[in-house]
């Protein structure tokens, strides 16, 4: 061992030096090394199996699968934290999933809001003095623009609040048929119309539009030259995912009958009932082949018309068709998520079947409605061409102004006043005046 030391210490450079140098260094790292495997195995076997048993019990449920990051592993911790898959999306719960329908109560009138996301649609206006009851609802829906606007058909019920609407509001596109009438009314809504610069589409059946994420299908009007103005309708069929929806406007039995003649997809869980319950709208075929789940009927209480009528309501009820009504239940709201249907009510939960008719059983109804007696443009036949001038601003001549008497007033009227329940005829204001006919003090017609 001495001599080994000697030469080592000595750093003795001969053959036996060298040779006996290279052995014990040898010797010795073959010592170290082991111990130091020895050392490092056993630690690096305790941490990584801890890191294996965390990530098994914080699998990622969204995969199934364990999650390791081996290459930041810390061998000098005594814990490791496996890095997990998070999945940050949640469900949207809000209006965006929903398709809300609004039937507002406007008394013997129409107005429908329809509104899914951002996106919205006001079907109709009520009478005139509706005008404030509709941009109030409108605006506690927290709506400042209307995408669409759409005037079913130009009478004084459906209409009377929509030249109000178009100045309250912005407006993106208007859909109206070509069809016009001498009607104050109506001038007004044109010249609300003119007055924002904007123009009317007019509706082409077989044409759609998205409404946010629901589809809006124009089944109607299918003619030019009905003698009713209540056949010019803008019927509506709206689809959200698996819910469909029709609404009607006034559209009677001939409308009704074009439609199904023409094979067009009429299936819908929801039916806004044709001319507030009629007896002249909703007739068996169209019925028959629409095949609701619910029914909607917009009408006043207590209303001169006798609406709803007793062959509506009876052809209703023997199809076991729920029926909601605003005379009933007030405003009513009908939401949709795609697949459910629920309805929200002012009052009670569902309307009933009765009709207010009984007291005119016995009254033969005109073959047509006397309102269209009114002037009316014939709408040519139907062509591809979406984007319609107005029609023009009726003159204030008081011979082109149309008022309306009875058999037996002294006054004249507006266009849906209620003192015309019993009979309604068309004159020019000239000649009333001409005639020591009176302004009526209730619906204030032009002077």
């Amino acid at each position: 061992m001495k001599n080994i030391l000697k030469y080592v210490i000595g750093f003795r450079t001969d053959t036996k030096s060298k040779k006996l140098v290279a052995i014990i260094t040898l010797v010795l790292g073959i010592l170290l090394f082991g111990i130091g495997c020895s050392l490092t195995t056993k630690t690096n076997n305790v941490e990584v199996s801890k890191n294996i048993t965390a990530s098994v019990t914080q699998k990622d449920n969204s995969t199934d699968n364990v999650v390791v990051k081996t290459d930041t592993i810390d061998t000098s911790k005594e814990t490791i934290t496996p890095i997990t898959k998070v999945d940050t999306t949640t469900a949207d719960t809000s209006t965006n999933e929903q398709l809300k329908v609004s039937y507002i109560n406007v008394g013997q009138a129409d107005s429908i809001l329809v509104e899914q996301g951002s996106s919205s649609m006001l079907i109709d206006a009520g009478n005139n003095g509706d005008s404030e009851t509709v941009k109030n609802y409108v605006e506690n829906q927290g709506i400042t623009t209307l995408d669409f606007l759409v005037g079913t058909h130009p009478h004084e019920d459906h209409i009377g609040g929509m030249d109000y609407i178009i100045n309250a509001f912005k407006i993106g596109k208007i859909y109206m048929p070509k069809a016009t009438t001498t009607t104050q009314t109506f001038n007004d809504v044109i010249t609300a119309i003119k007055n924002k610069n904007m123009q009317i589409t007019t509706p082409i059946v077989g044409d759609s539009f998205k409404l946010g994420q629901a589809t809006c299908t124009i089944l109607s009007p299918n003619n030019s030259t009905y003698e009713d103005l209540n056949n010019y309708s803008v019927v509506i069929k709206i689809t959200f995912k698996d819910n469909t929806f029709i609404f009607e406007g006034d559209a009677g039995a001939v409308s009704e009958m074009e439609m199904v003649k023409k094979g067009l997809d009429l299936k819908a869980e929801v039916l806004k009932v044709g001319h507030h319950g009629s007896k002249t709208a909703t007739c068996e075929n169209f019925l028959n082949a629409v095949n609701p789940k619910y029914a909607i009927i917009s009408v006043g209480k207590d209303n001169s018309y006798n609406h709803p009528q007793q062959s509506t309501m009876k052809r209703l009820e023997s199809k076991n068709i729920p029926v909601y009504r605003t005379d009933e239940n007030g405003t009513i709201v009908c939401t949709s998520d795609g697949k459910n249907i629920t309805f929200k009510t002012e009052t009670g939960s569902i309307g009933s079947y009765k009709y207010n008719d009984s007291a005119s059983t016995n009254v033969t109804p005109p073959k047509t409605n006397t309102e269209a007696k009114v002037e009316i443009t014939p709408v040519p036949v139907i062509t591809p061409v979406v984007e319609q001038t107005p029609a023009p601003v009726v003159s204030n001549n008081n011979k082109s102004i149309t008022v309306y008497t009875t058999n037996t007033g002294k006054k004249y009227h507006s266009d849906g006043c209620r003192y015309l329940n019993k009979s309604k005829i068309a004159i020019s204001l000239t000649d009333a005046k001409s005639k020591g006919l009176t302004p009526c003090s209730v619906c204030n017609p032009p002077q």
